[in-house]
């Protein structure tokens, strides 16, 4: 199967401001946005070309590669994907389409949708929205609500999007004249059925120069070049004081014991053993450990103040879900996961063919690449109750990253 993936760089990036387009700015660390969307699509094995759509006069800002091809981006979206789509191989399989503004895509994201266009001849990443979705109309000048959507039925669509290369060239010529926002409407105007790959939260689109600010501290470096204002406003700008990025570091615990009748689960995965963890909710001890180390990090309580055993509200809750939530809180107060560090105290049963698993599902939870959680397995030599195979403890490590405004 050949694969090409078009990465669309034709954009203004105004919203950014600055004197160039966003996909240019260097991070901190060298790179740009585009550097990064276009490393990680030759990074993954199923990824055969690259065809990056740039704004006229820029072809020389993209780093030379066998396996790369520039084009010249026209006005609009459709003129830019028309003319990467004229680049792409006659021979080719699945075309991915992919914005350079989202920098942090994975390779295991990009092989998943692979698989699923291939499968389905159409397939978008996208994730399900979390909070209650209004839809709301303007009445005598105040917006109000005029129904609450099931938010079940909701995702918000991410890049990349994966066609047949039949289905997209068709899609494309019958919306020449379509204003669109992605190719999944060109797709779905035609009556092809576009299916839903799981996305990533870690997979952002920068659009802001704040986004540019966050991006960087992403690469953990400074943000060259993309100061941010103690409005929350990124970019020079007269009469406001400058603030600067602030890391924090929090550290969490939890231990439960091991008892008949209750599943064991650990960062989301069930494992076989002939028992589970006591407690309120799924006892999941890893989640509860990294969730207090978060909201330790950012000053915000515990897990107790945010899920208490009281409410029945969290019986048998998925922790996962919980760890969402605090995660959503942290990014209300203005911060992100930098890294999480964890290490789980048992004695059985051994955690080695289930860690990478466990690290990917925090990974999701979290909104960070795998590469920045860690997980580690250890005993306790038999000392104490989690030594004697009566309980499991875990600690974990986190690092976040906010704004320090004066």
């Amino acid at each position: 199967m050949h694969v090409a993936a078009i990465i669309v760089a034709a954009g203004k990036g105004e919203r950014a401001g600055g004197e160039q387009p966003k996909q240019f700015v260097d991070l901190g660390d060298g790179r740009t946005m585009l550097d990064l969307s276009i490393d990680a699509f030759l990074s993954c094995s199923d990824v055969d070309e690259v065809v990056v759509a740039v704004p006229p006069g820029f072809a020389d800002r993209v780093r030379p590669s066998a396996r790369v091809h520039i084009v010249e981006g026209g006005a609009r979206r459709q003129d830019s994907m028309a003319n990467a789509f004229a680049r792409v191989a006659l021979h080719t399989d699945v075309v991915l389409v992919h914005d350079a503004a989202r920098p942090f895509v994975t390779r295991d994201l990009i092989a998943r949708t692979v698989a699923a266009a291939h499968q389905y001849g159409a397939a978008i990443a996208a994730l399900p929205v979390r909070d209650t979705v209004k839809r709301t109309h303007t009445v005598q000048g105040a917006r109000t609500i005029r129904e609450t959507l099931p938010r079940d039925d909701i995702f918000l669509a991410q890049t990349p999007q994966g066609f047949r290369r039949d289905i997209l060239g068709d899609a494309l010529a019958a919306g020449a004249e379509t204003a669109v926002t992605d190719e999944a409407m060109l797709v779905e105007r035609t009556g092809i059925p576009v299916h839903i790959v799981e996305g990533d939260f870690a997979n952002v689109k920068v659009t802001t120069r704040h986004d540019l600010w966050q991006a960087s501290q992403r690469l953990g470096v400074a943000g060259i070049g993309v100061p941010v204002l103690s409005d929350g406003v990124s970019g020079p700008s007269p009469g406001r004081r400058d603030v600067s990025a602030m890391m924090r570091i929090g550290t969490g615990y939890d231990l439960h014991r091991l008892v008949a009748g209750r599943p064991l689960v650990l960062a989301g995965v069930r494992i076989p053993f002939d028992r589970g963890l006591h407690g309120h909710s799924d006892a999941d001890l890893v989640c509860h450990a990294v969730i207090d180390a978060i909201l330790g990090a950012a000053a915000l309580g515990d897990i107790g103040r945010l899920f208490p055993d009281t409410d029945a509200t969290w019986k048998d809750a998925d922790s996962i879900h919980l760890l969402q939530r605090a995660v959503g809180l942290i990014r209300d107060g203005g911060f992100q996961v930098g890294n999480i560090d964890v290490t789980v105290i048992a004695e059985r049963p051994k955690l080695l063919p289930y860690v990478e698993v466990m690290r990917t599902n925090l990974a999701r939870a979290l909104g960070i690449d795998v590469a920045l959680v860690s997980i580690k397995g250890k005993t306790n030599e038999t000392v104490d109750a989690a030594g004697r195979g009566e309980a499991m403890a875990c600690h974990a490590v986190a690092l976040i990253t906010g704004i320090r405004r004066p």
